[in-house]
């Protein structure tokens, strides 16, 4: 794999900064969406050590649900940067109005899924005063599936037309309005009364809406006004099942993710409610450090469907290799700093209420730091060709790899190691194991290339 990444370094970088271009925005706008979640669990740790210990398992049950219809909606950015590969302004039009139509539906399905989520809550039998909190977050932030879905469709429009900078902005405006309503919300501030989880949740809300009514105004004149009269023909009424179809493994591949780590957050969470803190924290900073691979794996996406579009499969591998070397260098840097300063970044999340002992806080996260750079570099690899396949249409491969991974390896392996051995190291040493197989799994599909031969548009 190392000799594969190595192929294109010839003595220059001058290629790799055309990657760049496209993917830097996107990186730091994901870093910029960890920053504002880091903050949020910040500013509810300083209110109260149930609020952190509520966050991440609301916020992780809720995205279940949201995450499926989310990918879809993304999804329409892969038809829209193929569309734009092959010159069809109009078909990339065509498939923004999709993913929004999808909005729609998705906004009323996530309203009526709120009771099956509050019933999970009690099942998992966390404090009264942690399950409170779990059942407030978990019902407003679900109550705004549409502009969730929609907000995520509208970005992926800019998005598969290379206009990454623009989405970087607007992201950049709805996460400093969504950090201001946090302290707001959260803590209260004159006739605004402190509100706490709730507040949390209602500052998110708040600014996904500012982010959808901003690009949409930006999308307006591409997606519903102009209408080029020398473009190919816009696509027929069929391509909204030609994107269910190839969108729905990519929302199923997101599930399977979300709900096996949520199963992984949830376990954890009956080890202790030290040992839960930590490891709240420290899944917390993991986030902050790996969600530009993110960007980094949603440049792969749509740098592999433009090429795929123009019918340039070789070039489509070629920056797939680039965005990868980035995203390993970018890895390895951030974890390596994350490690060296640990105690300072723990501290942030010890409330001045914390009844347990803080040696015994800051030497747990030391070694689930460690564990945590362990497995990054390959989460990093899987990641980002997983999303150079979905660019390609090789959404069904990933849906199926995750699921045997998942729940034919991990789930299995830390059950039985919750069952003999039930510690928070142990529990996280899982983690290792599972991403090294799907990562090793990923990468042979990729290299084989049946995805060079898919054709979406």
């Amino acid at each position: 794999m190392i000799q594969w990444m190595a192929m294109d370094f010839k003595g220059t970088w001058t290629p790799y900064w055309k990657v760049l271009r496209l993917v830097w925005p996107l990186a730091l706008g994901m870093a910029n969406n960890a920053l504002m979640q880091f903050t949020d669990r910040v500013f509810l740790a300083r209110e109260s050590a149930a609020s952190l210990e509520a966050i991440l398992p609301a916020s992780m049950l809720a995205f279940t649900f949201v995450c499926f219809f989310q990918s879809i909606a993304a999804y329409s950015g892969t038809f829209v940067a193929q569309y734009h590969g092959a010159g069809n302004p109009r078909g990339a039009a065509a498939s923004c109005r999709a993913g929004l139509l999808l909005s729609l539906a998705a906004g009323i399905v996530l309203a009526l899924l709120i009771p099956l989520g509050r019933i999970i809550c009690d099942w998992c039998g966390h404090p009264p005063d942690v399950l409170a909190r779990e059942k407030t977050y978990y019902t407003i932030v679900m109550s705004s599936g549409f502009f969730l879905c929609a907000a995520m469709a509208v970005q992926s429009f800019f998005t598969g037309i290379g206009r990454t900078r623009l989405v970087f902005w607007v992201n950049l405006l709805g996460n400093a309005a969504n950090i201001l309503l946090d302290y707001l919300l959260i803590f209260g501030c004159g006739p605004i009364p402190a509100s706490g989880i709730a507040g949390a949740a209602g500052a998110t809300v708040i600014a996904q809406f500012l982010q959808f009514a901003v690009l949409t105004a930006f999308a307006w004149p591409h997606i519903f006004v102009r209408r080029a009269p020398d473009a190919p023909s816009a696509p027929g009424e069929h391509l909204i099942w030609r994107m269910l179809r190839f969108g729905t493994p990519a929302g199923i591949y997101s599930v399977l993710n979300i709900l096996s780590f949520a199963v992984f957050v949830f376990l954890t969470g009956r080890v202790g409610d030290m040992a839960l803190a930590v490891s709240n924290a420290t899944l917390t900073v993991n986030y902050l450090i790996y969600a530009p691979i993110e960007g980094f794996a949603i440049g792969a996406s749509t740098l592999v469907g433009q090429h795929q579009g123009a019918g340039d499969s070789i070039g489509a591998a070629r920056d797939a290799r680039r965005a990868l070397i980035l995203a390993e260098i970018y890895i390895t840097v951030a974890a390596l700093a994350a490690l060296a300063f640990h105690g300072p970044i723990l501290d942030l999340f010890v409330a001045d209420t914390a009844t347990f002992d803080h040696a015994a806080f800051r030497s747990l996260g030391f070694t689930l730091f460690s564990l945590m750079m362990a497995w990054q570099c390959f989460d990093c690899a899987d990641v980002v060709l997983s999303g150079a396949l979905k660019g390609a249409g090789d959404t069904h491969f990933v849906m199926f790899w995750m699921l045997f991974c998942a729940f034919g390896f991990w789930m299995p392996l830390l059950f039985l190691v919750y069952w003999l051995h039930p510690t928070m190291p142990a529990l996280w040493s899982t983690m290792i194991a599972y991403v090294a197989l799907i990562c090793a799994g990923t990468w042979i599909r990729w290299y084989r290339g049946p995805w060079r031969s898919i054709k979406l548009v």
